[in-house]
């Protein structure tokens, strides 16, 4: 398996996992629980791979990621009564969820040489589309727009650490790490320390 295929195991794991507890807050059934899972988990790379004309997409050439997300969301279905905070569970999940998947899409489109404007939005794209369609299909507030959070801006900053690691000479590996780790750190400072950027705040018109 190579260092890319893990990361979109991970990705998948990860983001079925939110995807289900989000599931089990709208209370839905074990076939709903499966779909909004797969849904979250496939989402991101699904466009990714769509914009990046990969053919075949991820998991049509490979099924086992459908699997993995369907077992995932089973398993949530039996257990999630036993958390406590399912929102909190989804908020940190979350967050581990975009670490990998942001350098997971990075990866894919270093590998097809993409430009590193293309690059960073290949990685933005499938760390937060899947998230985004979750919270929307489920009718919760959206995490990537959460006012008062970073999350986007994790995604950017954390697939520009790659590019810019690659145009230093560092290994795909080892950059694709720091792009995790700068997405991460971001986002767990957010939530912990209320780290954000500046928001729009209207102003009356001049007379």
């Amino acid at each position: 398996m190579t260092f890319l295929a893990l990361l979109d195991y991970a990705s998948v794991l990860v983001f079925a996992l939110t995807g289900a507890l989000v599931a089990s807050r709208a209370q839905l059934d074990i076939v709903g629980f499966a779909f909004v899972a797969c849904l979250t988990a496939l989402g991101g790379g699904t466009m990714r791979d769509l914009l990046l004309d990969r053919n075949p997409v991820f998991w049509i050439g490979n099924p086992s990621y459908i699997l993995l997300a369907a077992l995932a969301a089973i398993a949530v279905f039996f257990t999630a009564h036993l958390l406590e905070s399912r929102l909190r569970w989804v908020v940190w999940l979350d967050s581990f969820a975009l670490a990998v998947a942001v350098p997971a899409g990075t990866g894919a489109a270093l590998a097809l040489d993409s430009p590193p404007v293309i690059t960073v939005l290949m990685g933005m794209a499938t760390g937060t589309m899947g998230g985004l369609m979750r919270d929307v299909v489920c009718n919760e507030v959206p995490l990537v727009l959460k006012q008062g959070e970073l999350y986007i801006t994790c995604a950017m900053a954390g697939a520009i650490t790659a590019v810019a690691a690659i145009w230093l000479g560092i290994e795909l590996q080892f950059a694709l790490l720091a792009c995790a780790g700068v997405c991460w750190v971001l986002r767990a400072g957010s939530l912990l320390f209320g780290w954000h950027l500046p928001v729009y705040k209207s102003r009356p018109p001049r007379s």
